[in-house]
């Protein structure tokens, strides 16, 4: 349906064009071009009733028709005989005079109409209204037309081989009902936000070229009782009344959150409307329900149960080679001079969404720099403030930028030496890896743990203090610590024994310090660089620490 104003604004258009066709048919010269000899002859056979003249042309009016001539070409004495009229521009002033009128009387019948609800010509829906309550109280259920398609979505093969049987499904649906199977009537997707599950979604209704009804979890949740198990009955109504389709409910933990049944509210009512309605699916409804959700340790039982969310896919963060295939993609349009797997070996950790804002952000950094394409350089400048958001760097005196050198040093030098995931380390930096969530071993935990202890090594070594800028690393390293010993069972026995996270934090720290006094001459080329550039690269790291080992 068109809102209120596009409807204004196409009437006003509609009127102007037809204002002007006929004032171009009124004011349109359709007299004849004669020669002098031709105008003599007219005027001789005496059939010429008036003349019209003007500073371009003479017009002579006869039964027969419009004439004229140049006015160049002409002797007034030729028109003694005749009445001579002077033409002016006084008809077109009251043609468009006639126009504005029309266009006001228009506008103020549009208007009158509009507030009686009476448009015409069925311009605007009936549910719309001025009034925010109203509108959300009728507004009717409607179907989006998808035009994402799988091959517009990177990285995600896994996911579409589950999918394309749904897909196969919807569009030979008598192929498996003759075979005596049946879909599920539920497909949950789970993963951690910005993965991509809505365009999954969309995808598979592009795929199958059936109706898709979006719906948001929160949307169903209203401050009126009954108008979320409405809402959700609405849906699902036009959903069957348009089958094949399929429904998608967005972040559905906002409304599926398990029920503690010592209270009867709004969300719980809304929650056993959508069980009803997922209950109430037949074989050949042939529709199909998608939710999606981060946080699927929350939702009821009930909803995720046999018959209703029958099938589960799980969506990761995308690994190296899918982060190559995303990156592919968003740098199709974009002029670039960039290796795919580099960037893609800088980006451990990032989602789709991110890889789309990351290819963004380096774009608009190019064309902030007048440059011609896209540069390995631009996604490193960018990098930092797509993982962790701009940070200023806050005003440091010469003392304080040095102890910022020192402390950043070492966790570059440490980070290069047991190959942890990063490519280039900026002064200004919170963070220089990303926060861990695949498995890793003991060793690996254990070194990472030193690279977040490392800058205070070195503080301590050069300066026997640290900056208080170490918080957030001392945090994350004993946040691990704790982990290692009373979650992944890595201690010296399975269950944690008394004082060992001080014994591990503590050996931990020292095997720091022998690595940052060993690689003295490597810290000092590192803060050379970074107090002038105020950055530096893992490639130019690992070529100090190879050229003394």
């Amino acid at each position: 349906m068109l809102s209120s104003k596009s409807n204004r604004i196409a009437l006003y258009v509609s009127a102007f064009f037809v204002v002007a066709l006929v004032l171009f048919a009124i004011l349109r010269d359709n007299a004849t071009q004669i020669t002098l000899s031709d105008a003599n002859k007219i005027l001789n056979n005496q059939s010429v009733k008036s003349v019209v003249v003007t500073k371009k042309h003479v017009y002579l009016k006869t039964d027969r028709g419009v004439y004229k001539i140049a006015s160049s070409q002409v002797n007034p004495k030729m028109f003694i005989n005749h009445k001579v009229e002077v033409g002016s521009s006084a008809n077109i002033i009251i043609y468009l005079l006639f126009a504005v009128l029309f266009l006001g009387i228009g506008s103020f019948i549009f208007r009158w109409w509009q507030k009686r609800g009476e448009l015409p010509f069925n311009l605007v829906s009936k549910n719309t209204s001025s009034t925010t309550t109203s509108s959300e109280l009728n507004t009717p259920v409607e179907s989006i037309t998808s035009d994402v398609k799988f091959s517009d979505i990177g990285g995600i093969s896994d996911v579409k081989m589950e999918l394309e049987e749904i897909i196969d499904f919807m569009k030979n649906s008598k192929r498996y009902k003759n075979f005596g199977a049946r879909m599920p009537r539920g497909v949950l997707l789970v993963g951690p936000p910005g993965v991509g599950k809505t365009m999954i979604a969309k995808a598979v209704a592009h795929e199958a070229g059936v109706p898709f009804y979006y719906q948001s979890g929160a949307s169903f949740v209203q401050i009126y009782v009954g108008m979320g198990a409405k809402r959700v009955h609405e849906l699902f109504a036009a959903a069957k009344n348009n089958s094949p389709s399929i429904i998608f409910i967005d972040e559905i933990d906002a409304v599926g959150k398990k029920r503690d049944g010592q209270r009867n509210d709004e969300r719980e009512a809304t929650l056993n409307q959508l069980l009803t309605e997922m209950d109430g699916f037949e074989g050949s409804s042939g529709v199909i329900v998608v939710a999606a959700t981060n946080k699927i340790d929350v939702l009821d039982e009930a909803l995720l149960r046999a018959g209703r969310f029958d099938r589960r896919i799980f969506v990761e963060l995308p690994t190296k080679r899918e982060r190559q295939s995303i990156l592919s993609k968003y740098l199709v349009k974009v002029p670039n001079e960039v290796d795919v797997k580099v960037v893609a070996n800088m980006t451990v950790g990032f989602n789709g969404a991110s890889l789309a804002a990351l290819v963004n952000e380096a774009a608009l950094l190019s064309l902030r720099q007048h440059d011609f394409h896209v540069t390995i350089e631009h996604f490193h400048q960018v990098k930092d403030k797509v993982m962790f958001g701009k940070r200023k760097l806050q005003i440091l005196s010469d003392r304080q930028k040095q102890y910022r050198v020192t402390y950043q040093a070492g966790k570059v030098v440490s980070a290069t030496y047991f190959d942890l995931q990063f490519e280039k380390l900026m002064l200004s930096s919170e963070k220089l890896t990303p926060s861990i969530n695949e498995p890793l071993i003991k060793h690996e935990l254990e070194s990472r743990v030193k690279m977040l202890l490392a800058g205070i090594v070195a503080c301590a070594i050069r300066f026997n203090e640290h900056p208080s800028s170490a918080k957030n690393d001392l945090d994350e390293a004993k946040d691990l610590i704790t982990k290692m010993l009373n979650e992944y069972g890595m201690g010296k026995s399975l269950i944690k024994t008394k004082d060992e996270e001080i014994t591990l934090i503590n050996r931990l720290y020292g095997e720091c310090m022998t690595l940052i006094n060993s690689m003295s001459e490597v810290m000092q080329k590192v803060e050379i660089v970074l107090y002038e550039r105020e950055s530096i690269t893992k490639s130019e790291v690992k070529k100090y620490i190879n050229e003394i080992l």
